[in-house]
């Protein structure tokens, strides 16, 4: 049935020369159409491109934006956990001194004589000094040195014993420190006037 109509449509081309002209020019019409219509496709292409180019850039953005929060959240929990943990290291090197404390104080408990018990309480004073000089603490040299507000703070001002102590530090009432050269304490001081 079908052939039969394919074969009567194929009989009318044949017969009718002008059907077959018609549909030549037909398809030189259907040719312009999709020329013209590829013609207006580059155009909606390249929109379609900046679309998808603006999609993309967006998108980079947004996960740059989500990473650089993560980092941001990141580095703020890891300097959290290092000023909860900042100062174990130091703890940790003072544990022997604090257990070296303990042993003296037993010992003072049955202790008959003074000497041993203060040469021990000596041995631990070092002990623990050298251990703070290894982390970078440095006690300040104020007496006899001229009054540096960077490194001290007056308490009084007294007259001078001699003219060139007049300026210079007379007396330290409360040793001051520094920290890898940094003054965590001031040395409280008298100085000359």
């Amino acid at each position: 049935m079908f052939n039969k109509k394919k074969n009567n449509d194929k009989e009318e081309n044949i017969m009718n020369p002008e059907n077959t002209s018609e549909n030549a020019t037909e398809n030189v019409e259907n040719t312009d159409a999709t020329a013209n219509e590829t013609e207006q496709a580059p155009e909606l292409t390249a929109e379609e491109k900046l679309q998808a180019e603006v999609q993309q850039l967006n998108d980079k953005y947004l996960r740059l934006y989500a990473e650089f929060d993560n980092y941001k959240r990141r580095t703020q929990k890891e300097r959290v956990e290092l000023l909860q943990t900042a100062g174990k290291d130091v703890i940790v090197s003072l544990l022997p001194i604090l257990d070296d404390f303990d042993r003296a104080l037993k010992a003072m408990e049955s202790a008959t004589e003074v000497a041993p018990v203060k040469e021990g309480i000596l041995l631990v004073n070092n002990k623990l000094k050298s251990t703070l000089a290894q982390k970078g603490l440095k006690d300040v040299e104020s007496i006899n040195q001229p009054f540096n507000t960077d490194f001290h703070e007056a308490i009084t001002n007294i007259p001078a014993p001699t003219e060139d102590l007049k300026g210079k530090v007379i007396d330290e009432v409360e040793k001051g420190y520094t920290l890898n050269d940094n003054v965590i304490r001031f040395a409280k001081v008298v100085v000359g006037a």
